[in-house]
Order: C-alpha cells, then structure tokens, then sequence
C-alpha cells in the first residue's frame, strides 16, 4: 500500500515539473526572436509577482475550503489551457501581439505557481496520513519532479518539426526550444496532470474552530515573522529567492548567443548549439543532491544546508562568469551545472520541509504558500528585475537574434551578491541544531 502511494506521487511530481521544465529554461530564446527580447526579465518577474498573492491565497483555499489534490487538479486546468493558447498565438504570427501574449502568459502562471506548494501540501497530507515520515519519504519522490523536469528540456531541446517531426542536436532554428511548441508541450502535460489528479488519495480538510477574519483570510501564517527564528528564515529566503530566476531566464541567451562568436571552436560548439541540453545538466546534479538533503538536514540542520546552498549559487554564477563553450571553458560551464544541483535543493526542497516541521498543523498549507511568496514572489521578482537591468546595461539583441555584450561583467556582479548575503546570514541566522537519531 505504501509503496504504491510513493508511485502514486512520484507520478504526480514528475508531470507537476515536467510542465514547467517544458518552457522555463528556453523561453528566452523564443522570446527573443519572437519580438519580446526586451521583456524577457518581466517574464520571470511575472512569475514572482503572481507568487506574491496566488500560493497564499490557494494555501488558504486548501486549508479551509477545497481539499489541496483537487486545487491542485483545478489550477493544472486553467494553466495548461492558457498555455495552449500562447501556443496558438504564436502559431498565428511570428511576432504575436505583446499586450495580448503577456496576459494570456500571465494567466498561465498565476495558476500555475500555486501548485508548486499545493504539490508540496498534498504529498505532505498523504504520506503523513499512510504514516510515514515525510524527511525520508518525500526528497526521493520529489527527485522524479526534477527527472520530469529534464525529460521535457531534453525534448524541446531535440524536438523539431521541419519538413515532419524529428529529433536532432544538430542546429535547425525549427527546434522546439526556439519556438511556440514549447508551450504547447507544457499545456498538454498540464492538462494531463488535471486529469492525473482526480486518481489521489482524499486529503481530507482538518475541523477548524471559529476563526477571525484576518485568520479566516489566512493571515495568522504571518505570525511566524514574531517568531525571530522564523523571520530571519524567510526574510533570508527572499533575498536567496532573488538568485532564483536568474539563470532560468538568462542561462540560454547567454550559451546561444555564442553561436554569433567569430571563434569558430565556440560557435560550432555542442553547448551553444544545444544550451538547453546543457542547462539541463543543473537538473540532473539537482535530481541527485536531493537525495542528500535527509542526510544533511539531520546531520547538520537547516543553518548549515542553506549556508551551502548560499555559497553554491557563488559559484553557480561565477562559473559562468569565467566559462566558454570550447573546450577547458566548457569545464567550469558543466562545473556551473553541478553546483546548481546543490544550490536549489538545499534552499527550496529543505526549506519545506523546514515550514512543514516548524509550522502549526492548522497553517502549514499556509505557510508553505508564505515561503513560496517570499521566494519565488518577492525575492524572484526583485532579483530577475534587477538582473534584467544588469544584462541590459551590458548587452544588446543583435540583429541574428543573439544576446551579446560583456556577459562577464554580469555574471560577477551575481556572484557578488550571492557572496554578500551568505555572509550576512551566516552571522545573523541563529538557531541551534540538535542532530537526530538514525
């Protein structure tokens, strides 16, 4: 019985990410030829600013009205639909409609942003309701999110539809990964999931007593920050959060604006020719370091898992910073990838089972909702905006297409923050860890 749970969610992690793996890393490079080369940061900041309002506002509805697994089911809906419809927009011309193409894309993701913390909430309610433990159960159901994630980054990169439908890391500007098909892919799989998540378990709603207001509204989770342990967490959350989207945005344009290189060793290289198969690379070290994430949460508690976390993301942009796509510079790209792994798990998948452990049972979904807000809200809202403004300071859309200019420069100065909020947390984040019995 509890091993075909495990199934069961392992299933539902693998197409939640999947969905998002489909369009998150290359939309860049569509964007880019598809006229919006300039609005790329507010793409992801649109991301950012939806999970200011929408995961709390659903983690309310989950915890008091519409039972998480069929929120989640409703969300998958409304997203995957409006994703179909950017697909067709972008079908119907080559350079769609800005105005109408960002609503219907910020439609998707305002659906679609909950449910990375609904997912979270309804494998956390059914695992706990099968009685099992949730820091040794979930991270290796929680890996096949990430396998989902790369499957669909593995097929946009190599799908391709020329002359009939193919697959190739050859160069051919029909590649999904440069066109409006990636969207069509996400929609599809959301769709999918929609249906998917009518076959889980019920994950019944706790009897609340009389409530007011404010709590009824969801806003008694915003009684952690009088906790000061719980504040300097999400406040360091944000400002970790704003590392987030960078290179989810950016990391594509960077390799494939290689091909434009007079050096015939990068231009012609693997990675600039198929920048979203390496990117994908950060999502295998990531499928593998979340395995890691029991050991070192138990062993060393939470302080010491985002300090590492923290200084990964150093050289997760430094790396990229000093690389090449020829070969030695290619090393420290692929080395990039590896520590990526380490930087996300050990912030975004540690940091929920964190809030599930600290939080009361009657705000957990709320919580989890709180945690995506100061992350993937505010923190990757700010952060994407203000390293759009970097990029664009240093480089330009040429008229190939391709994001060129003094990428390095920007890349450092990522690094630097990413440097200076480590050190800031080190000394201000207070709490004693008391290791756990094996």
């Amino acid at each position: 019985m509890k091993g075909n749970l495990k199934l069961r969610l392992t299933a539902m992690n693998f197409l939640e990410f999947a969905v998002w793996g489909a369009y998150l890393t290359c939309m860049g490079n569509y964007l880019g030829r598809a006229g919006m080369g300039g609005e790329i940061s507010w793409f992801y900041a649109i991301q950012g600013i939806v999970s200011i309002f929408m995961p709390t506002i659903m983690g309310i509805v989950a915890d008091k009205w519409i039972q998480p697994q069929r929120l989640l089911s409703i969300c998958h809906l409304l997203a995957g639909a409006a994703m179909i419809g950017l697909f067709m927009m972008g079908m119907n011309a080559t350079e769609p409609n800005k105005t109408a193409f960002i609503t219907l894309y910020t439609l998707s993701v305002a659906f679609y942003m909950p449910t990375l913390a609904l997912s979270n909430t309804t494998a956390f309610t059914i695992l706990k309701d099968a009685g099992m433990d949730t820091v040794k159960d979930f991270p290796p159901i929680r890996v096949f999110g990430t396998v989902g994630f790369i499957a669909t980054m593995w097929f946009v990169n190599c799908a391709t539809l020329d002359n009939g439908f193919f697959f190739t890391l050859a160069e051919n500007a029909n590649k999904f990964q440069y066109t409006h098909y990636q969207f069509l892919v996400s929609g599809v799989l959301s769709i999918v999931l929609f249906f998917y998540c009518f076959t889980l378990p019920q994950c019944k709603l706790q009897p609340k007593p009389t409530q007011s207001l404010a709590e009824s509204f969801g806003m008694d989770a915003f009684k952690l920050f009088k906790t000061k342990k719980m504040a300097m967490f999400f406040i360091f959350s944000a400002l970790l959060g704003m590392s987030l989207q960078v290179t989810n945005g950016y990391a594509t344009p960077f390799l494939t604006s290689f091909k434009g290189s007079a050096d015939a060793a990068m231009s012609n290289s693997f990675g600039a020719n198929n920048a979203t198969m390496l990117v994908s690379l950060s999502q295998v070290a990531e499928a593998l370091c979340i395995l890691l994430i029991p050991f070192f949460l138990r062993k060393y508690g939470i302080k010491v898992v985002m300090l590492i976390a923290m200084f990964a993301w150093v050289l997760r942009f430094g790396f990229f910073g000093l690389g090449n796509p020829a070969m030695p510079g290619v090393l420290l790209f692929i080395g990039s990838c590896i520590v990526y792994g380490v930087a996300f798990d050990f912030f975004n998948v540690s940091g929920g089972l964190f809030v599930d452990k600290e939080c009361d049972p009657k705000v957990k979904a709320s919580a989890q909702g709180l945690f995506m807000l100061m992350t993937n809200g505010l923190g990757a809202t700010i952060g994407t905006l203000a390293a759009g403004k970097v990029i664009d300071h240093y480089c330009q859309w040429n008229d190939a297409g391709y994001l060129v200019g003094d990428w390095r420069s920007a890349w450092l100065i990522f690094a630097g923050f990413a440097l200076v909020v480590a050190a800031a947390f080190m000394f201000l984040f207070q709490y004693k860890h008391v290791p756990e019995e094996k």
